[in-house]
């Protein structure tokens, strides 16, 4: 018996739209980064991208449980004496980009290096309910019915 190996011209890649409204953050990115690396078809390869594109709307209706919203806090420095800012998980959220929560989730779930750049390329977030890849035809995924635990409604 012979293992099976994909190559790249054999991978068919479709197409999947996510809403995000009331799901829980780490749920969704956890799926999203199995639907990116391609470990929900049957030809999975580890080396070789064989995963799916993915279109994520309503980006900033996303929900955490617990206090996240207040007590999780991103930080980074400027480069200069005393530079370090933070921000809470509320304020990205309602700040100018609210889709970067649900990239940088998504991207801390997948493989850092060659391969996992070029699988977050097929990966799209947007905060709003629409996009502009209707084009692609995607399938809707509803990852809230997946399980009752992806749903939280306040």
């Amino acid at each position: 018996m012979k293992t099976y190996s994909a190559k790249p011209a054999e991978v068919e890649k479709k197409w999947f739209v996510v809403d995000a409204e009331g799901v829980v953050l780490g749920r969704l990115a956890s799926q999203i980064a199995l639907i990116l690396r391609g470990k929900h078809k049957p030809t999975f390869t580890p080396h070789v991208d064989c995963g799916d594109h993915v279109v994520v709307i309503n980006a900033e209706k996303v929900q955490m449980t617990g206090k996240k919203w207040d007590d999780k806090k991103f930080f980074w420095h400027t480069g200069h004496p005393g530079g370090i800012k933070e921000r809470s998980m509320g304020q990205i959220l309602s700040g100018a980009h609210p889709e970067r929560v649900v990239l940088k989730a998504v991207e801390r779930m997948v493989p850092s290096g060659p391969l996992g750049r070029q699988q977050m390329k097929n990966l799209r977030v947007y905060a709003g309910s629409d996009h502009p890849h209707e084009a692609q035809q995607p399938t809707v995924l509803d990852i809230a019915s997946m399980n009752p635990k992806n749903k939280r409604s306040a």
